[in-house]
């Protein structure tokens, strides 16, 4: 400590070393302190290191009392601080005021790298206005610190312009000297720009050769309105884009690129035209005006003006607004609404890459609008619901990724490898998960390619190499086959243990709970396909202490597709008379009726999903699904947003030391009354009652034998808004607790999450699998 005259005054002095955690790099937040500390008259420096933000600061206590709850408080709205430590240290004894210092590096990565951020208004305005700033008028590429591309752009940390995708782009005199302006907000913005220095577009005809045209954007725009899909290279990768009121275009698109009937995902130029599509509530229109700016699932309105292939037999439609200042200037003078969906063939992952895309996108693309600066990490746009009161992701991506998942207790680094479809790794470290984007599903080399670029990068940009890694009991899955190769040890873990796992610890509970795991199928510990679990326990284990009965698919696989198969199996075991159904009138019925006689050719399963798909072939509603989950959304949309107040029948048993749920009772009443004339609606709001009375049901029977009140929704069918929002409002009426999915998707995109948890409790020794 010293002494300095102050105003005639004597005021003692000292100076503290600040280390800062979370998301402080790329967000504004050294311009902020440095701001902070001229505001307070403070002596010292910030600067990024491997670790964190750093700050040594020197003054009156009062006044660096005052700084350290400033930052908390007033921080950046981009900066997340995750920790602030203090340390008393020497005084320096010359006081220069204070300076933003050049990072430094280090070998423990601790700092947290923020995800791509939606253009702020202080950017739109600059390139929609020619008198606000000249040079970055109709600049495609324009961004700020508070917003633009960063994990997409990242190569290493610390995050400086040398460890980014722009470090080919050199700064032309203007741009370095905002970049060198602790006053300027483009301070230190990584990806600062202009026409001069930075990236710039260029148009190529679907040969890929280049169109000269005196304006790309302009000429973009002349294509799109004249029903062309354009191939558009945005911040994480490439869309395919039509205009969505041509419906022609959209028919094209979807031959082109072979989607059937899986809805498109719509950018619109505005809130103004969102609410002219769909029907939208203040939760709706905070989450998608947000940084994050995700596709939303909206209801439509019933005289939607746009293409009615967009999302064939379907009540929501996934809009979103333009989060790149190429995609506001392509909806501001061109359509006010694009068919915005990802650039790749079925089951492959999203192109990224100019060359990459006039080769895997020949024959689908007419045109393609490309830019110079590389991206590092291809990554999708995020998918989110408001379904019981919050908002739930469907696909953690662009956005989201990589910001971290606080856990309830530090430990050792294990990368959860997640599931085949609906791929996402997981790297837990330290007190924190780190999801990467959504990868996909896991069928083919380019997948598998991709899956292994994230799973390098996600522990070199955190600097950590896991201890182990954790994968599906499948034993077909390539994630399983990749862990296996990787010469480190592994963990085997149970699909639904997972899941129960990944609520647990989004909740930061450590249990154990009562996990309804409900979903389409997943690898069990006895060999066969699991799908409607009730486990009771935690990450450590758990026990199996329900499940739905099982009932046979023929032909496996192909009953995922043709779920008229599905209806078959189920209603031959519960013996019921094909008489007036017409899933026994399906081609190739006859010779699976004959395979399930002989008892060939099929699996047994305790799916729940697989229980949609055979009650929605049964009322006649859908006997094939062109996409995953087609014949359960269409079955829940049917319902018209209620519960019947009668259920179907429905039963338990204890069979193989479990309670089993049984469905067989609830077959044979759809049956009957589909024959008696009830129709597809009347049919789906009695069976979604029967679940929730049956579910509440086997709840309670578990909270008498185990005492528990806590009780954690799981699985792909936690996605049907109307039954999770009824079973909530049925649990919680009779004191349950609910622990339901937001942070990481209920579907398999959340279950590396679980699958590291639970490798963590094995590194532990406490870990004892699933008792089935």
């Amino acid at each position: 400590m010293g002494e300095i005259e102050a105003g005639g005054a004597l005021k003692s002095r000292v100076r503290r070393r600040l280390t800062v955690g979370g998301i402080v790099q790329g967000v504004g937040f050294r311009p902020f302190v440095w701001r902070l500390a001229g505001r307070l008259a403070l002596d010292g420096f910030v600067r990024n290191t491997s670790s964190g933000v750093v700050i040594e600061v020197e003054g009156d206590p009062g006044d660096l009392d005052s700084f350290e709850a400033a930052i908390r408080d007033e921080a950046p709205p981009l900066a997340r601080i995750d920790s602030l430590e203090r340390h008393v240290i020497e005084l320096v004894g010359e006081y220069g005021g204070f300076v933003i210092s050049e990072s430094s590096g280090g070998t423990s990565i601790e700092t947290l790298i923020s995800p791509d951020i939606a253009v702020c208004p202080a950017c739109l305005a600059d390139i929609a206005n020619p008198d606000r700033s000249g040079r970055r008028y109709r600049y495609a590429f324009t961004n700020c610190t508070d917003c633009g591309p960063r994990y997409t752009i990242v190569e290493r940390i610390p995050y400086d312009r040398p460890f980014t995708t722009m470090k080919g782009f050199a700064l032309c005199p203007e741009c370095s000297g905002e970049y060198s302006d602790p006053a300027d907000r483009r301070f230190h913005a990584q990806p600062n720009a202009c026409p001069v220095c930075g990236p710039n577009l260029e148009l190529c005809d679907a040969e890929g050769v280049l169109l000269k045209v005196d304006d790309e954007i302009a000429a973009a725009c002349e294509l799109l309105a004249g029903g062309k899909i354009l191939a558009i290279k945005g911040i994480g990768g490439f869309h395919l884009a039509v205009d969505a009121s041509n419906d022609e275009a959209v028919s094209k698109l979807r031959k082109r690129k072979g989607r059937e009937e899986k809805p498109l995902a719509v950018m619109v130029r505005d809130l103004d035209a969102v609410r002219s599509l769909c029907e939208i509530g203040a939760d709706e229109v905070a989450i998608l005006s947000s940084p994050q700016a995700p596709i939303v699932l909206l209801r439509k309105r019933p005289d939607l003006p746009l293409a009615p292939s967009i999302a064939p037999g379907n009540d929501r439609l996934g809009l979103m607004l333009p989060y790149s200042p190429l995609h506001w200037l392509l909806l501001h003078e061109g359509p006010g609404a694009l068919v915005m969906t990802s650039a790749n063939l079925s089951e492959e992952p999203l192109v990224a890459e100019n060359a990459e895309a006039l080769e895997r996108l020949a024959g689908i693309a007419d045109a393609f609008l490309m830019h110079d600066r590389p991206i590092a990490r291809r990554c999708d746009d995020s998918v989110v619901i408001i379904m019981a009161g919050s908002v739930r992701l469907i696909r953690r991506s662009r956005g989201y990724a990589p910001a971290p998942i606080k856990l309830s207790k530090s430990g050792p680094p294990v990368l959860g490898t997640g599931s085949e479809p609906k791929n996402a790794l997981c790297l837990v470290k330290g007190g924190e998960a780190f999801m990467s984007q959504h990868i996909g599903d896991m069928k083919n080399y380019e997948a598998y390619r991709h899956f292994d670029e994230v799973a390098a990068h996600l522990q070199r940009i955190f600097s950590t190499d896991a201890e182990l890694l954790v994968h599906d009991l499948h034993p077909a899955y390539m994630t399983t086959r990749w862990a296996l190769e990787q010469k480190r040890p592994t963990l085997g873990v149970q699909h639904h243990h997972a899941h129960l796992a990944s609520c647990l610890a989004e909740h930061r509970c450590d249990g154990p709970a009562i996990g309804l795991t409900l979903d389409g199928t997943g690898y069990g510990t006895d060999g066969t396909a699991w799908g409607g679990e009730v486990l009771i326990g935690n990450a450590a284990g758990a026990v199996r202490f329900a499940s739905i009965e099982p009932m046979p698919l023929p032909g496996g696989d192909a009953a995922m597709r043709q779920v008229w198969r599905t209806a078959l199996g189920w209603l031959h075991r519960t013996c019921v008379s094909p008489d007036g159904l017409d899933c026994f009138r399906q081609p190739l019925a006859a010779q699976v009726l004959e395979l399930l006689d002989k008892g060939v050719g099929t699996s047994e399963s305790s799916s729940c999903g697989r229980l949609f798909d055979a009650v929605a072939s049964i009322c006649g509603l859908r006997h094939e699904a062109h996409y995953e989950g087609q014949a359960a959304i269409e079955l829940m949309q049917a319902a018209g947003g209620r519960l019947a107040d009668a259920a179907y029948s429905f039963g338990f048993e204890r069979r193989l030391g479990r309670w089993q749920m049984l469905v067989a009772p609830m077959l044979r009443d759809i049956a009957a009354t589909v024959r008696s004339g009830s129709d597809a609606g009347e049919v789906s709001r009695r069976f979604h009652r029967t679940l929730v009375n049956m579910l509440s049901e086997i709840v309670r029977m578990a909270r008498l034998e185990t005492g528990l009140k806590t009780v954690a929704f799981s699985g792909g069918v936690f996605q049907n808004q109307l039954l999770v929002e009824a079973l909530a409002h049925e649990l919680e009426s009779n004191g349950f607790t609910l622990l339901i999915h937001a942070q990481v998707p209920a579907n398999d995109g959340g279950i590396s999450l679980g699958q590291a948890a639970i490798g963590r409790e094995f590194l532990r020794g406490k870990y004892i699998g699933v008792d089935s």
